[in-house]
């Protein structure tokens, strides 16, 4: 088992798996930086962490916006100087469509959330991870095509090719490691979206995922 960090920034971190892991992380004695839009799912979690024993700093904060994404990482500069681990979950599910039918917007949405925030995050991550003596990122994946899910899955795919060209340069020893994992099926909101109607009784948990997950990467 690796280290455990001291510092890890969570975005996407109000419900599902960025929920679950920052609880998780917080609760092995790592303070966690929570990042979502919705100031009530964070001030819930910090909550959870807080009777739990762990700490947080909240920053509700759209991750699709470049000012805002400059002050976090500004911030965590100034307050730490450096950034072990950082777990992104944030995502945008388009609503179920068939392919000849995506709406423009829909797909603009997804795109913007789902790849141009992450094309513009990692620049500004990466220095913090690299002031870590590397760090390490995580990202999860979701390869399964579904119908009527173009814009969602077009929009995973490109995500996971970044994230893999990122995998295939981290060639020094102060780049930061970088992880693509596969969650199993969730009860989650996007599961949901694409899966109305399924016995969630049948799913994982995101808590029983997270803990899975980060012992996969030797943080569980």
């Amino acid at each position: 088992m690796t280290d455990r960090p001291d510092l890890a920034l969570v975005t996407g971190a109000s419900r599902g798996l960025g929920a679950a892991i920052a609880e998780r992380l917080a609760a092995a004695g790592t303070h966690v930086v929570a990042v979502a839009r919705t100031q009530g799912a964070l001030e819930e979690l910090d909550d959870r962490i807080q009777a739990a024993g762990g700490a947080a700093t909240l920053a509700p904060m759209d991750i699709t916006v470049a000012a805002a994404m400059q002050q976090l990482c500004r911030g965590i500069h100034d307050r730490w100087g450096k950034l072990p681990l950082w777990v992104h979950t944030a995502v945008h599910a388009t609503p179920l469509t068939p392919t000849t039918m995506v709406d423009e917007r829909d797909m603009a949405k997804a795109v913007n959330v789902n790849v141009t925030a992450l094309s513009r995050l990692i620049p500004y991550v990466s220095p913090l991870l690299q002031a870590a003596g590397g760090g390490t990122a995580v990202f999860f994946d979701d390869p399964m095509p579904l119908p009527f899910s173009a814009g969602y899955t077009a929009t995973k795919a490109a995500q996971r090719a970044m994230i893999e060209a990122w995998q295939a340069e981290a060639t020094t020893q102060t780049a930061a490691t970088v992880h693509l994992l596969t969650p199993k099926p969730m009860g989650t909101a996007v599961r949901a979206r694409f899966h109305p109607g399924e016995d969630r009784t049948k799913l994982a948990t995101p808590a029983d995922e997270a803990a899975r997950l980060l012992g996969e990467i030797g943080l569980g």
